[in-house]
């Protein structure tokens, strides 16, 4: 087995990286907490706003936000993204990891809010739809699907202790946000596990289809090439009245 190994920043990762940083230190802290400026409720989650009044910008521009009382949320999701990111981006390229990245993102912003609007539909507490969500949380959460998917068999140390296989502490965490999410039992909350397995969801499918898609690709290829071969089989050998043979 290969145990992991923290790879050096990547460039889609390191500018993600410094984008957030910029973000959360300038708008968040300096505009908000110290000169009471009004700016990142515009870019952030609000399912409400995305359902209601059709803002679907803020299912890009709020994973690039993060509590600004909380650095743990920003180092946390910046770790993780360098961790699993890198590695995905050199084994990618930097186009496909930067799609996958925004697909994951903006999937899981859809359906978190899309679920909150189903739950509400249901006699949930209308709340939720205006509990505002913030973070990279739901791409990263694709990545982590994706590198249990590539790198399944490299060894990650859950909670820092227990070596285990890539593919089975991505089932784990998934497992534990799906657990958590059942059990949440409330409206509000600090963690968004409906957003965070929307990510995982909207990953696989993603890879899957990719990897349809190639399949069908090469063997469109294949076809083309070998559809106008003729191989003719023992012609000098043939009797004078008989007709050439050939395979298509």
């Amino acid at each position: 087995m290969n145990q992991i190994q923290m790879a050096p920043l990547t460039a889609v990762v390191k500018r993600l990286i410094i984008i957030t940083l910029v973000i959360w230190a300038v708008g968040q802290i300096i505009l908000e907490r110290f000169l009471k400026v009004n700016f990142s409720t515009w870019f952030i989650l609000h399912p409400d706003q995305v359902i209601e009044n059709f803002r679907l910008w803020q299912t890009v521009t709020y994973m690039f936000f993060h509590a600004a009382d909380q650095p743990s949320h920003i180092l946390f999701n910046g770790l993780m993204l360098w961790l699993f990111g890198s590695e995905l981006e050199k084994h990618w390229g930097s186009k496909f990891f930067t799609i996958y990245y925004f697909v994951c993102g903006v999937g899981a912003a859809l359906i978190y809010s899309l679920g909150m609007a189903l739950y509400v539909a249901l006699g949930g507490n209308a709340i939720m739809l205006e509990i505002p969500v913030l973070g990279a949380s739901g791409a990263l959460f694709g990545f982590l699907t994706a590198y249990g998917i590539v790198f399944s068999e490299r060894v990650i140390y859950f909670m820092g202790l227990f070596p285990m296989k890539a593919k089975y502490f991505a089932m784990i965490a998934a497992a534990l946000d799906f657990s958590s999410l059942l059990t949440s039992g409330k409206s509000g909350g600090e963690v968004a596990y409906l957003c965070h397995l929307g990510g995982a969801a909207v990953g696989f499918i993603f890879l899957w289809g990719n990897t349809r898609w190639k399949l069908s690709q090469t063997k469109s290829r294949l076809n083309k090439k070998t559809g106008s071969l003729r191989l003719v089989v023992d012609n000098e050998k043939l009797k004078k009245d008989d007709n050439p043979k050939y395979w298509n």
